[in-house]
């Protein structure tokens, strides 16, 4: 089967949300449904990165009118589930170095009809970790600073897109880390569906703004200056 080719016009742009500030938490989360058609949660519980956010437990439900992903940052995801199944997020994503076999808690959330993702890490080849990669709805390039926001994007990673869809032709993939205004053209023409943008929309003084703004660069053809 051949590599899927992904127009740039079709790329999503999706804020996430990394915060363990009920109020900007609060803030976003009853912000950005009013302008984006999908936005990501991250959830650290402090046991796979030295930093935590609000917890799963503590969200009392979900936007319901776009598409809500969840990023699990935690050594223990089966520990998680509960709380994940009780969301129903589209989509959830499990690290593939975390702590547990990924495979069994893949297998119950399409059970209760949550897509499965699978995140890599810089360090980990994706050669390696086949079984997840070709097990998942979606794989996430990471290429930022796990576990905070405004890293600068190690766009080496992107050599990754490549060597993912000849494990699994028909995954979705995303990217986390580091985009910006001078970035997003490159990495919308790189074959990646989702790009998962934290600071740049979150810390902005008009978040729509910034949104739309990456919007417009990503479409863009050329050399971006």
């Amino acid at each position: 089967m051949q590599p899927k080719i992904v127009d740039a016009t079709d790329v999503i742009i999706a804020p996430t949300l990394l915060t363990s500030d009920p109020e900007e938490f609060t803030r976003a989360i009853t912000l950005y449904p009013t302008f984006v058609k999908r936005m990501q949660i991250d959830v650290i519980d402090g046991s796979f990165v030295a930093t935590t956010t609000i917890p799963d437990s503590a969200i009392a439900a979900l936007p319901q009118n776009i598409q809500v992903d969840m990023h699990l940052m935690v050594a223990r995801p089966s520990e998680h589930m509960p709380h994940i199944l009780r969301l129903k997020p589209h989509l959830c994503i499990l690290h593939a170095e975390a702590a547990e076999n990924l495979l069994p808690i893949f297998a119950q959330l399409k059970q209760a009809g949550i897509k499965a993702g699978v995140a890599l890490m810089q360090r980990t080849y994706p050669g390696l970790v086949e079984q997840y990669i070709k097990a998942a709805d979606h794989v996430l390039v990471f290429a930022g600073a796990l576990g905070r926001n405004g890293g600068k994007a190690d766009l080496l990673q992107v050599e990754k897109v490549k060597l993912v869809r000849r494990i699994n032709p028909n995954a979705e993939i995303g990217w986390d880390g580091g985009v910006g205004k001078d970035n997003v053209r490159t990495l919308a023409h790189s074959n990646i569906n989702v790009i998962n943008v934290g600071s740049y929309i979150l810390k902005a003084d008009d978040p729509k703004a910034a949104y739309e703004e990456l919007c417009t660069e990503a479409v863009q053809r050329g050399v971006a200056f």
